[in-house]
């Protein structure tokens, strides 16, 4: 194909109205300009990989930063096209300024999710990795933090797809970032007239030697209160794997019920006592 040839292909018009000329030439940039921008951003994310490998920057930051960075990117990436092309995009808001306004009622919510997608990647009051509890109790970890939705693994193993406007209006407890460890506790009654020492002594067993329970802080054990069927206790210890705190609790059940049956302690249940009073002259039908 001679130069001539070439050049009457790239003048090629695609489309042609009154106001608009489509040719191939700037079809070919527009193609070209996004496989650039599409090599540079993988690029890019290779750096922030190694980066975060070598421990020269935090996994959740680096995460954060370059989505903000890509978004940014393609926004711009997507003006200039769109400019290349021979569409203006102050033209195009003012001719679609009345749909804008209805189809912007329509998908408020939307823009809402990807508002507050910005404001978590900003922020970064909850990043990938960290251990959540949501306002409805679930707790799970943070797989992705994307601009209109997270991914959230719930404990029992179900990947929840949560808005991210729930994860910026809701009451969120961020368990990663209050401590390295965290304190839980497990709450026991025992039958009124049991040695309470021993009782002691015996939750403290219990917590100990568990290989995901913290040796510091200590263990300690609380007594809580007489209640109306039990001496009620709490035994408290640290972790720092509270993604899997329920498991750590069960196992920690299981040992104080064994110990307490090595020991003849009893664990009661609730019960009620009924007095029946007898009056005088009132005889009981047989």
């Amino acid at each position: 194909m001679t130069t001539i040839g070439i050049k009457e292909l790239l003048n090629l018009k695609l489309i042609v109205t009154d106001n608009y000329n489509l040719t191939v030439y700037s079809l070919v940039i527009v193609i070209f300009i996004l496989l650039l921008t599409y090599v540079l951003l993988k690029a890019l994310q290779r750096i922030f990989k190694s980066l975060i490998t070598h421990k020269k920057l935090e996994a959740s930051s680096g995460y954060s930063i370059f989505l903000i960075i890509k978004y940014i990117i393609w926004v711009l990436i997507l003006i200039i096209s769109l400019d290349t092309l021979g569409l203006k995009i102050s033209i195009l808001l003012a001719s679609f300024a009345a749909l804008l306004v209805g189809v912007g009622l329509g998908l408020q919510q939307l823009f809402n999710d990807i508002s507050s997608g910005i404001v978590l990647l900003i922020e970064q009051s909850i990043r990938v990795g960290d251990i959540i509890e949501l306002d409805d109790g679930r707790i799970g970890k943070v797989l992705s933090i994307d601009l209109r939705t997270s991914v959230i693994k719930m404990r029992d193993d179900i990947v929840a797809i949560i808005p991210n406007s729930k994860l910026v209006n809701d009451i969120i407890v961020n368990w990663s970032q209050i401590n390295e460890s965290t304190r839980f506790y497990v709450q026991v009654g025992v039958a009124y007239g049991s040695n309470v020492e021993l009782v002691r002594s015996l939750l403290l067993k219990s917590v100990i030697h568990h290989p995901n329970i913290e040796k510091k802080p200590e263990p300690f054990v609380r007594f809580v209160d007489f209640g109306n069927s039990s001496l009620d206790f709490q035994v408290f210890f640290w972790v720092t794997k509270s993604f899997v705190i329920e498991t750590i609790k069960s196992d920690v059940r299981f040992q104080i019920n064994k110990l307490f049956a090595e020991n003849q302690i009893t664990i009661p249940f609730p019960q009620s006592d009924v007095y029946i009073k007898e009056y005088p002259g009132l005889k009981s039908e047989k």
